[in-house]
């Protein structure tokens, strides 16, 4: 094994199994070539698995299932780690997250500020969509995912089950992030986010 082979693996398995990373992971270790090539090798050899141009995996395994597939979050994660930018789930994949949707969508979304793109892993496309600064704000806080599950779920679609499910679901420091940060969301989302914070149903 190449001496970058070695430092590559020795982070790899410092990171353990499940770990999503690109090329750029690596390129304090050697040029960008070296790091393309060892990264070729080490996929040749199955220590690592190549999941699409650019994207790597150290995969899970299971005892009867194989190796498992990474989660979307740990592929956005890597995808976005490039452009050092951050990602936020969205769509019909923020509502599953949050409890408000059984179904798992077959495509993944997740809005970021920097270059789209999107790769298909099993039979699930995984796609980052560029977005507007302002969309970003509450990024990476529950606020962020809540204010992208109701533009999904729209004005007219959300009910007091949606509601009620959320204040089950949050603790007291994501309803009072919720709170703070609805100044980011729609005007016609304020009133249903200061909702989830009480503490009991309303029909205001």
């Amino acid at each position: 094994m190449h001496p970058i082979e070695n430092k590559i693996v020795s982070r790899i398995y410092g990171k353990g199994r499940g770990w999503c990373f690109t090329p750029k992971h690596f390129w304090d270790l050697g040029s960008a070539e070296s790091v393309r090539t060892a990264l070729f090798r080490l996929a040749r050899k199955n220590t690592i698995r190549r999941l699409a141009t650019g994207l790597y995996d150290y995969p899970r395994q299971h005892a009867q299932l194989g190796l498992l597939s990474p989660s979307p979050d740990d592929v956005a994660q890597a995808l976005s780690s490039k452009e050092a930018v951050r990602v936020q789930p969205s769509g019909a994949y923020a509502t599953n997250l949050l409890g408000l949707s059984e179904q798992v969508p077959a495509k993944i979304v997740y809005l970021t500020e920097g270059v789209s793109r999107r790769v298909k892993i099993g039979g699930r496309e995984i796609r980052l969509k560029h977005t507007t600064p302002r969309n970003m704000v509450p990024a990476g806080r529950i606020s962020g995912m809540v204010i992208q599950a109701f533009r999904f779920i729209g004005q007219d679609r959300l009910t007091d089950n949606h509601i009620s499910i959320l204040r089950k679901k949050l603790s007291p420091e994501e309803k009072k992030c919720l709170a703070k940060d609805r100044i980011h969301a729609p005007a016609w989302m304020h009133k249903q986010l200061m909702k989830i914070g009480k503490e009991t149903p309303s029909n205001a």
